[in-house]
């Protein structure tokens, strides 16, 4: 396997593990509506989730590990994916609330923050603000 082969492999992964954390997410109230099926399809195609791939982390998305992303701004950039989600359907119960928690512990998010970072992470995708303003709003939080 030749070094750019194992590079894409390794990015092929994360991607379906987000992506698998992400139908976590979905999953969470037992069924997926149809504006989560058009977010996943959506978010599908960004990272490069072949069909095949699709259908298997649908099945198995519990087998699927939570990747922590090195960089803050990579986390903020899942969180914002994950965030969206929860709001796919414009409803956040408590089952999801309680899951994205437990997913920005996964992203790497200090657990005992992750109620404040949850709780505005949901506001600012109830607002529907794109990733930018997401990001800076978040990192805004700390100061």
């Amino acid at each position: 396997m030749s070094f750019s082969e194992l590079f894409e492999s390794g990015f092929k992964k994360r991607n379906e593990d987000h992506f698998a954390a992400i139908v976590r997410v979905a999953m969470s109230d037992g069924v997926i509506t149809d504006a989560e099926k058009a977010f996943l399809d959506r978010l599908a195609t960004r990272l490069d989730i072949t069909e095949h791939d699709y259908k298997e982390i649908l099945k198995d998305y519990q087998n699927h590990p939570i990747n922590a992303p090195h960089s803050y701004d990579h986390r903020l950039e899942r969180l914002y994916d994950l965030s969206r989600m929860v709001w796919a359907d414009d409803l956040e119960g408590p089952n999801q609330h309680w899951l994205l928690e437990k997913l920005c512990v996964g992203l790497g998010f200090h657990a005992q923050n992750v109620k404040y970072i949850a709780d505005k992470a949901l506001a600012l995708a109830y607002e529907k603000v794109d990733a930018d303003t997401f990001i800076e709003e978040m990192k805004n939080m700390n100061k």
